[in-house]
């Protein structure tokens, strides 16, 4: 299966750098090239790529911008979101979660790094760079600025291995590490993710993570720098 991915970026050179990586690869083609987010909004809609690697400054209409008419969009649910910024502010990878992004990274990265990237986001895996930041994130989204938090009661839906399983997706892990701490298979544990996603209506583990702070399953731990699980 090759994976078909939109570029959005104002710079003209760098699109045509990351075109020439992506396409280089056997199971990724660059399906399209946007200048700002409006340009990307509509291509997405035209093009339904598997995967927008997004720049977050861009004119007229932002990356967070774009991302977040993306992701409220239920045509294009199956379309995942990779910010790829020069810009790795702890406030910018809030926003771009609370929006939908599934990955956050930074254009620092190299080669094999962001074709590992779009793998991964196109798989519905949520990917944070670099991985420190994550009990900032958390922080961020325990303290969302006015939005409305998710209610408690929301996870009544799952099942007490679905919660388990959303508790430690909050952590960072993946399903593989997963896997290895509670002695089940990948699989097993993908299915559970999966389910929890689906009963959560969750574009992807990212919006599990958002969810999980939200509704108080996971805590950030500030004294520590690390996430507590309650």
């Amino acid at each position: 299966m090759t994976l078909r991915v939109l570029l959005a970026d104002d710079q003209a050179l760098l699109r045509g750098a990351f075109r020439l990586l992506l396409d280089s690869a056997d199971d990724i083609t660059v399906v399209g090239e946007a200048a700002d987010g409006r340009e990307a909004v509509g291509l997405t809609r035209e093009l339904r790529p598997d995967v927008v690697v997004m720049d977050i400054r861009m004119p007229d209409v932002d990356g967070l911008t774009a991302t977040s008419e993306i992701c409220a969009d239920p045509e294009l649910r199956a379309t995942r979101i990779l910010i790829l910024t020069t810009y790795e502010t702890d406030e910018y990878v809030a926003q771009a979660l609370r929006a939908g992004a599934g990955g956050f990274i930074g254009k620092g990265i190299g080669a094999e790094g962001l074709l590992d990237a779009v793998r991964t986001i196109a798989e519905g895996d949520h990917l944070l760079s670099p991985a420190a930041t994550r009990s900032l994130v958390a922080r961020f989204l325990a303290t969302p600025d006015g939005a409305p938090p998710h209610r408690p009661e929301q996870l009544d839906v799952l099942t007490p291995r679905e919660r388990e399983m959303v508790a430690l997706v909050a952590t960072g892990l993946s399903n593989q590490e997963i896997a290895e701490r509670m002695f089940l298979s990948p699989f097993t544990v993908r299915a559970h993710v999966q389910r929890a996603m689906t009963k959560l209506a969750a574009r992807d583990r990212a919006q599990l993570v958002v969810i999980a702070y939200r509704t108080g399953l996971a805590h950030a731990a500030p004294e520590s720098g690390a996430d507590r699980l309650s």
